[in-house]
């Protein structure tokens, strides 16, 4: 069956998760991931500290602020168009963050949702963009998820003995370098161990509806001068200009699924 636009949809709806396959062409992705190698490099034992850093990962944090390219990527149409239509036209980006999972690093991540997030009564307000930048294998980090979970209205820790076990239902989702994962972040999802010699990783664009506060308060975090050259439709979709957002973000917060 063709993937339009329509069976993406479905997808989304039925399963929490649709993969876009070889979405991001060769180019694309050796721009995006000799910036990410930049930063790494530059950051070093500091990566990710902006936010929060992860045993067994690497993390870049803030990365809208650190590149142009970054900035086109968060506005891409057509992925945009999916992450309304579990969010619906009222949504913001809410962070946009680099996962490395580091070589031999034989610990899953947990089954969790992200910000710890149930749906509530105007329905679900979360929404996870996965950019692979490196192939997605078994072997290496394959995101594992739950089918349907999104649906539970409840959070895997509260109904799993153990969070990183195996789940009976779970797929691995594997793919390409260039392919990207549009997910309903109320799925129960995590990143398998990386067992091979090399790093695995991805850029992760997290959006969630406009009524909730931003992972990471963008506002606040990006550089006068980096604001200053967004287009109108990027500070819109990063919410620079909403009192609403900046209400909702003035406790300082930074919001996290799993990390402590």
């Amino acid at each position: 069956m063709p993937h339009t636009s329509e069976t993406r949809r479905k997808q989304l709806e039925r399963h929490g998760f649709v993969v876009l396959h070889d979405f991001a062409p060769p180019p694309l992705v050796a721009e995006v991931s000799r910036r990410v190698a930049e930063l790494f490099l530059v950051e070093g034992a500091a990566a990710g500290a902006e936010f929060k850093q992860e045993v067994g990962a690497r993390r870049l944090a803030n990365v809208v602020n650190k590149g142009e390219i970054f900035s086109r990527l968060i506005a891409e149409p057509s992925i945009l168009d999916l992450v309304r239509h579990v969010l619906s036209d009222d949504m913001k980006l809410s962070s946009l963050n680099v996962r490395m999972a580091e070589p031999q690093n034989q610990s899953p991540q947990p089954l969790h949702c992200d910000m710890g997030a149930v749906p509530d009564a105007r329905g679900y307000w979360v929404c996870n963009v996965v950019w692979m930048l490196d192939e997605f294998t078994e072997d290496n980090g394959a995101l594992r998820v739950v089918p349907g979970s999104h649906r539970s209205g409840k959070l895997p820790q509260h109904a799993l003995d153990d969070v990183t076990a195996s789940h009976p239902d779970e797929y691995h989702i594997t793919g390409s370098a260039g392919s990207v994962v549009v997910m309903n972040a109320h799925l129960w999802h995590g990143g398998l161990a990386n067992r091979t010699d090399r790093p695995r990783t991805a850029l992760h664009a997290f959006y969630c509806r406009g009524d909730k506060p931003q992972q990471q308060y963008q506002k606040q975090l990006l550089d006068a001068a980096v604001q200053a050259g967004f287009s109108q439709a990027i500070r819109q979709l990063l919410a620079l200009d909403d009192p609403r957002n900046d209400a909702l973000c003035a406790d300082g917060e930074q919001r996290s699924g799993f990390l402590a």
